[in-house]
Order: structure tokens, then C-alpha cells, then sequence
């Protein structure tokens, strides 16, 4: 009798037990799918600030769930999410109990889930474990997060300082290390690391190829674009593209001209290829072979105001002038067909006569989503 009854006793333990198991994770779920609700201009706020306050309350079980949700939530509710990760994450180490380090390391190891996501579970599996973290980054040099690369970039120049300190006569070591280094680089710090170590061995690297700088483009114009007036415009070239075409401009006929650029960061300057004008457009053109459809990630830096068009459809716009100009300045995601693709970017300048706002340019290249660079296939 003892025995049945230990035995019923053993059996409702551990049916509260999976009940509550059960419950725990549907308010985990139930919480989660409340704060992605939550809008850009704080929709269902009041709705999601609660369900943040219950989730911040979950123990780490909730931290993988969370970590599944960030790859479809939006901006505002990919912050809460994290947030919620940190909160439970830093309670758990305070409470002296262990993250699910597996579960985290096989999160990370998973490329094909959230970049981001896989970048905030690496950084606690680094604090957990670092040893586990160091055998994780030797992976990376070719993950499709730029992150997670960089982290295995700057391990590899890491290990060449260590060596330029401690054996002079590995020469042919470090030479190995940078070019390896340089194959999965793309942040441009690290690239020009890359760059001037490999130019002890007497190699020149190639940074137009390196990043698939589009170097070569026709130009037409300049078309009006006085009193700023030619954004909304469409001239020709929007409507059609006749590379043996003459067109009225603003100064008299237009044609097409190839110009090409040496600039090793591919930047054209339209004011030396077409000329210095004020309040004028300019468009650039030129096609891109494709090998298979894919995302894409187009990446623009100019001073002026800009539009772009992918095979007759526009992609994205900016009207903006002289508010400066960086590496990758602007990302837009855009998806390439398969074999021929034409790309078309409007370039305006204004009449500021201001000595820093003379300056009518671009440059462009188009990336894998990974930030590695696209090169165009020959047809």
C-alpha cells in the first residue's frame, strides 16, 4: 500500500511538474508573440510593456525562444526581445545557475538563423565560456554574418601580431595569415590592416575587386536641376535607355559616355568626367550579369541627392544634399534576376557655393547579403 501511494505521489509530482513546464513555456510564447505586435509608432504598447515585464520575470528557458523570435520581429520589437535576453541572461549568472551553453552553442552554429540573433548568443556563450567561444570563431572566416567574420578576421591579425613579436623568421607564416585574413574581410578597418601588412611581401591587393566596385558606368547630362527642382523630374533616361541617343540637356544636346574610374574605392566624380555644374542631374547607367537570382544588398556612397533603378523599377530614393559621405553610407536590399540586369542611378547636384559642397559623386558596389562582394558574371 506505501509502496501505490509513493508511486501516486511519484506520478502527480511530475504531472505538475510537466504542467507547469507546459504553462511556462506557452507564457513564454504568449509573451513573445505580444511584444512582436508591437508597432513602429507604439502600437500595442500598453500590451507589450506587460508582456515584457512577465517575460523579464522567465528563467532561461525562455532565452532560446527568444532568440528564434528576432529574426521576424520589427525593429522596436527586436529591442524589447533583446533586452529581455539580456535581463534573463544576467540573472542567471548573478543566481550562480549556468546558461544552456549547448543550446546556445548550436544556435550559433546554425548559420541559416538570425545574424543578429547568432551575434547575441555568441556574445554570452563568450562569457560563459570563452574557451568555447575562441573554437567558435575559428569558423567564422566564412559565415554569412559580417560579424561573426570580423571576430574571426581580427583572431587571424591578432595571431600575426603575436607572431611579428615572437618569431621575426615566419615571414612566410604571417604572408599566409594576412591573405587568409583578406578572404573573409569586409569591414574596411580590417582591410586596410590587411592591406599595408600584405605590402611587406611586395602584394598589391586589388581593393576595386576586392569589394566589386562597379568602376565603369555611362553618363549623360547634365539635365536642369535648378532651384533643386529636377528630383521629381523624369528625363529620358527614366523612360528609356538608347545609349546611342541625343537628348536636350540643360547646356544643349546630350549623349551617352562610357567613363570608368581608378579610384580604389571606385569613386566617380562626375564634376571632372562631365564637369563642375551647379543644379544639374546627371545619370549613370550600366548592366549587370547576374549568374542566378538573388538577394542582393546595394551599396551606395554619395554627397548628393540620389535615386536607383533595377531593370526599369525603381528601388530607393534620397533627396538629400551635402550632409557628408562614408563607406557603405547607404544599404538597400534589392533582388537580382537571373542574366541580364540594368541598373540606373540619378545623381543631383544643387547650387550651394559653399567650398565642401562642390563635391558630385559616387560610388557603388552590389554585395551578397553577407557583405561579401558580387562580381558580375561574363555573358
Amino acid at each position: 500500500m506505501q509502496i501505490r501511494n509513493f508511486i501516486l505521489l511519484g506520478v502527480i509530482t511530475f504531472s505538475i511538474l510537466m504542467l507547469s513546464t507546459s504553462e511556462m513555456k506557452a507564457d513564454v510564447s504568449s509573451d513573445i508573440q505580444t511584444i512582436q505586435q508591437v508597432g513602429h509608432n507604439a502600437e500595442n504598447y500598453a500590451a507589450a510593456q506587460k508582456a515584457l515585464d512577465s517575460l523579464q520575470s522567465s528563467g532561461p528557458e525562455a532565452l532560446l525562444p527568444i532568440l528564434y523570435s528576432l529574426g521576424d520581429a520589427n525593429p522596436l520589437a527586436a529591442n524589447y526581445l533583446r533586452n529581455s535576453f539580456e535581463v534573463i541572461a544576467n540573472k542567471t549568472l548573478a543566481d550562480k545557475k549556468s546558461l544552456p551553453l549547448e543550446d546556445l552553442l548550436n544556435f550559433v552554429r546554425r548559420t541559416k538563423n538570425d545574424s543578429k540573433a547568432r551575434r547575441l548568443a555568441f556574445e554570452w556563450v563568450r562569457k560563459e565560456s570563452p574557451e568555447e567561444a575562441d573554437q567558435l570563431v575559428s569558423n567564422f572566416l566564412n559565415d554569412p554574418s559580417d560579424e561573426l567574420r570580423r571576430e574571426a578576421v581580427a583572431k587571424i591579425l591578432k595571431e600575426v601580431d603575436e607572431l611579428a613579436k615572437n618569431d621575426s623568421s615566419a615571414e612566410a607564416l604571417k604572408r599566409s595569415r594576412y591573405l587568409q585574413a583578406l578572404s573573409g574581410a569586409s569591414d574596411d578597418d580590417q582591410v586596410r590592416k590587411i592591406v599595408k601588412g600584405l605590402e611587406a611581401f611586395e602584394i598589391k591587393v586589388d581593393l576595386q575587386e576586392h569589394y566589386g566596385f562597379l568602376s565603369d558606368w555611362y553618363l549623360i547630362g547634365p539635365f536642369d536641376n535648378k532651384d533643386e527642382k529636377g528630383f521629381d523630374v523624369a528625363y529620358p533616361p527614366e523612360n528609356e535607355i538608347k545609349l546611342d541617343a541625343e537628348y536636350d540637356g540643360q547646356l544643349g544636346k546630350v549623349t551617352w559616355q562610357k567613363h570608368e574610374t581608378e579610384d580604389d574605392y571606385g569613386k566617380l566624380s562626375i564634376a571632372e568626367k562631365v564637369g563642375p555644374h551647379k543644379g544639374a542631374v546627371v545619370y549613370a547607367y550600366r548592366e549587370f550579369v547576374s549568374k542566378d537570382e538573388q538577394p542582393v544588398e546595394f551599396r551606395l556612397a554619395t554627397p548628393n541627392a540620389w535615386k536607383i533603378w533595377l531593370n526599369g523599377e525603381l528601388v530607393f530614393e534620397r533627396e538629400e544634399y551635402h550632409r557628408g559621405t562614408f563607406f557603405d553610407q547607404y544599404r538597400i536590399p534589392a533582388l537580382m534576376k537571373e542574366g541580364k540586369n540594368t541598373l540606373l542611378i540619378k545623381v543631383l547636384q544643387n547650387e550651394q557655393d559653399q567650398s565642401w559642397a562642390q563635391d558630385w559623386q559616387f560610388q557603388f558596389r552590389i554585395c551578397q547579403p553577407t557583405g561579401m562582394a558580387l562580381r558580375p558574371e561574363k555573358e
